[in-house]
């Protein structure tokens, strides 16, 4: 079982806002939530991030000083197509819900808003863009049960903490391709994990979660690839 009560899936989030009150509710609650949020208030600065960074979801504010929150929709979506994308919407503002909805945003929350809608909302993209909006992600001897933060081999449950779950999530979402160690630290850890002088960190949750699996009788699935990073497969 997971050894933290936050009880949803750790999300790299971007959000492009420019009214400091929400924007700092936001990001007080999806932090409280377990998730890493990056959060810039003007066109440029959002704009930049989308160009250099890779984001789970991002919510954006459609008005922003500077220039238009579509197009760092567009720039989003041209880095990384699998990013989820919340529109935060003006109360009338129809024609700017249907342009990013047109664009490749698989939402959008009208202002004022619960918090608690904008989380369920959340959870609500990941699972549809990386699992098909299955509640059940099974591979091989492994299943994983997002929404209730369990992860099982053949039938037994795995202990894992908050970040090897996470990391376990990040990997099969990302199967049999090669994952760069700079590609986990920054999902993991954020831009923050741009100053870190070794990668040590991550070759112990990468090992304590490799060990745990094989121990609960899975497969090793976490290869290393040499010079490059690691790859989840069954091979």
């Amino acid at each position: 079982m997971i050894h933290d009560t936050c009880n949803t899936t750790t999300l790299k989030i971007l959000l492009v806002e420019d009214e400091s009150a929400l924007g700092e509710s936001l990001v007080t609650f999806l932090k409280k939530e377990g998730h890493l949020c990056e959060w810039v208030k003007n066109f440029s600065a959002g704009d930049e991030k989308a160009a250099m960074y890779q984001y789970d979801c991002a919510l954006i504010d459609i008005g922003l000083p500077g220039g238009s929150g579509l197009d760092i929709l567009k720039a989003l979506k041209k880095n990384n197509p699998k990013t989820g994308i919340i529109i935060i919407s003006a109360k009338n503002s129809l024609d700017d819900k249907i342009s990013g909805l047109d664009l490749g945003a698989d939402d959008y929350i009208t202002k004022p808003f619960h918090l608690a809608e904008l989380n369920s909302r959340l959870n609500s993209v990941l699972r549809r863009r990386n699992f098909e909006g299955s509640n059940e992600i099974v591979f091989e001897k492994l299943k994983i049960v997002p929404d209730k933060q369990e992860a099982w081999i053949n039938g037994k449950i795995i202990s894992l903490t908050k970040k090897e779950f996470d990391l376990l999530l990040f990997f099969i979402s990302n199967k049999n391709r090669v994952i760069t160690k700079e590609s986990i630290a920054e999902h993991g850890w954020g831009d923050g994990s741009d100053a870190a002088d070794s990668f040590d960190f991550i070759y112990s949750h990468i090992k304590n979660l490799r060990k745990k699996i094989m121990d609960a009788g899975g497969d090793d699935y976490i290869k290393s690839v040499y010079g490059m990073g690691y790859k989840f497969s069954a091979l």
